[in-house]
């Protein structure tokens, strides 16, 4: 698994401005809806049930909220650039810029699990995370994603 099977090229956006977590969440749901046909309300509700298990905010102004939905026969991902950072409840306080969203089919077991950790390595890597602040192309966020792992598993 890598996460070029994980996210298509257009489920990755730059967003100008979120006004809350909540807003953040419809806009995951939008480019779900958009990129894969899935209900946008379905994603919206399957992300803020776990959100309230406890935040998804990993720190470091990462957040990778993720969710399993009975819709889905694969994982898919979505990942944001906030312009403006958001607060979200992270684990050390700090507003959120980058958001990598996963969306796993409700009987996927330990794919989901190894999907999340896929993700979690990658943007734990401080030389991949730089360069996702650093740029505002979504085809060059998805480059950058897709080849992070891909290059070290090399």
């Amino acid at each position: 698994m890598d996460i070029s099977s994980l996210l298509e090229p257009g489920a990755v956006r730059i967003i100008n401005h979120l006004t809350s977590k909540k807003r953040l969440f419809q806009e995951i749901g939008e480019v779900v809806a958009s990129v894969h046909g899935l209900n946008a309300s379905i994603a919206v509700d399957g992300i803020q049930e776990r959100e309230s298990l406890g935040p998804t905010g990993v720190g470091h102004g990462i957040a990778l909220p993720h969710a399993r939905l009975q819709e889905l026969d694969k994982i898919i991902g979505v990942f944001l650039r906030l312009e403006k950072p958001l607060e979200y409840d992270s684990v050390d306080r700090l507003p959120v810029d980058l958001v990598f969203a996963l969306f796993a089919p409700k009987d996927s077991g330990v794919d989901h699990l190894k999907a999340l950790a896929l993700v979690s390595r990658t943007m734990r890597d401080a030389g991949v995370v730089a360069k996702l602040r650093a740029n505002s192309d979504p085809a060059k966020l998805h480059a950058i994603l897709t080849e992070a792992r891909t290059s070290k598993a090399a």
